[in-house]
């Protein structure tokens, strides 16, 4: 389908769906229960439906979604929604995955609405695009649902894999290119470590060495790993390698990975009984030596800190207010790029920080207290746009196609 035939259909989609639904909490770093009821919500739309919008942006903020522009950063449209809101891209150019406190929905960001696709379950959780499929993890089910992002534009919920864990708890899974699902094991009590189902749901691999386990990333070579509370665990050419953490409590919880690079970019924490620890050292996770190095960035960052660049390379989002580019194989940071004001990341991980989304050569970065996003060049360094918004702005992402 050429572009404007797609928009045709999209303008035609906006037309056809009304939007009524509830979002409130949903998992996070560590997941949590929301506070907000069930109440309902509607769109805040008038008689005319909204234009579709290329390549959108969908911002959270305390009450709604903004979706904007990609390039001059206005808002485009505004979904009321009660509660504390979670987005994440859903692999195509036209959605994203908004969580709720009783499930995952979808949104169509181009057409500005939400579908009636929703994976009802309490407590949704991680959202991993891979090898063309996405992969939705709810924790209060232990319920994993896969499915190919193309399907979405059909208006109505794909079919696709369904895998329940042995027992519920805040997990992750992803499916590889050739059908194995790699999910993680745990209770609510702790988490272990990862199996590796085939095709058929037979279990083929399971390693346990994994306390704590919490987040994924895959690599080139389509290496995945899944952090640990002392290092990460592997899973490459069909077995399981764990990689320790010099310290005995060295946490990994979080990952970005890049098809351009074979090295992992994670955070590193060190203090079991903090109440929040600012680390200011990042880890890199070479897939093919499975060794870990540490990179001193000199300002710690969040949990919404990580990202890879088109090249490969590794992004943080200091709290000095520097996008930090940190070179993967030489664990050297490169340059850093001014981007936002100095900020300290608060207590509660579901309260506003500087968020950092990448797509293609554009940073995109949010700035809660000023009410301000902006969008920085990577090759230049270049802050090529920055807008203020109607409120500050919580979680940060986009339409992401093509993983």
């Amino acid at each position: 389908m050429n572009k404007s035939m797609r928009n045709r259909a999209l303008t035609a989609t906006a037309l056809a769906l009304a939007v009524s639904t509830v979002l409130t909490a949903c998992g996070g770093e560590d997941t949590s229960d929301s506070s907000s009821s069930d109440a309902k919500s509607q769109e805040t739309a008038g008689a005319t439906p909204a234009a579709t919008v290329e390549d959108p942006l969908v911002a959270t903020f305390d009450g709604g979604l903004y979706v904007l522009d990609k390039d001059s950063l206005e808002v485009t449209g505004t979904i009321d929604l009660p509660g504390f809101n979670r987005v994440s891209p859903a692999g195509d150019e036209d959605h994203v995955v908004v969580s709720t406190d009783s499930g995952f929905r979808v949104l169509n960001a181009a057409a500005q609405t939400l579908t009636d696709i929703r994976y009802d379950g309490a407590k949704p959780g991680h959202v991993v695009r891979h090898a063309g499929k996405t992969v939705l993890f709810t924790d209060g089910t232990g319920e994993v649902n896969v499915f190919e992002p193309a399907d979405l534009g059909a208006g109505k919920k794909p079919e696709g894999r369904t895998y329940t864990s042995a027992e519920a708890h805040h997990g992750v899974a992803i499916e590889l290119s050739d059908g194995r699902l790699l999910s993680t094991l745990g209770n609510e009590e702790k988490r272990t470590g990862a199996l590796v189902l085939d095709e058929d749901d037979k279990e083929i691999a399971r390693n346990e060495d994994c306390p704590g386990v919490h987040g994924e990333a895959a690599a080139q070579g389509e290496a995945v790993a899944v952090g640990c509370e002392d290092g990460v665990l592997i899973y490459k050419d069909g077995k399981f390698t764990k990689v320790d953490a010099p310290d005995d409590y060295g946490r990994i919880g979080n990952q970005s990975g890049s098809e351009e690079s074979p090295v992992l970019l994670g955070d590193y924490k060190t203090d079991p009984d903090a109440e929040l620890e600012r680390p200011t050292r990042v880890s890199l996770i070479d897939t093919r030596t499975a060794k870990l190095r540490l990179v001193e960035l000199g300002t710690s960052y969040s949990f919404r800190s990580l990202a890879r660049g088109p090249h490969g390379e590794a992004l943080v989002l200091g709290t000095d207010g520097a996008i930090h580019v940190v070179d993967p194989d030489k664990g050297t940071v490169e340059k850093k790029i001014p981007a936002v004001g100095k900020w300290q990341e608060p207590l509660d991980w579901q309260q506003p920080r500087p968020t950092l989304f990448v797509r293609d050569h554009t940073a995109y970065v949010s700035e809660p207290g000023k009410k301000a996003l902006h969008a920085i060049d990577l090759e230049s360094g270049e802050k090529t746009k920055s807008v203020t918004l109607p409120q500050g702005t919580n979680e940060l992402t986009g339409t992401v196609a093509g993983h």
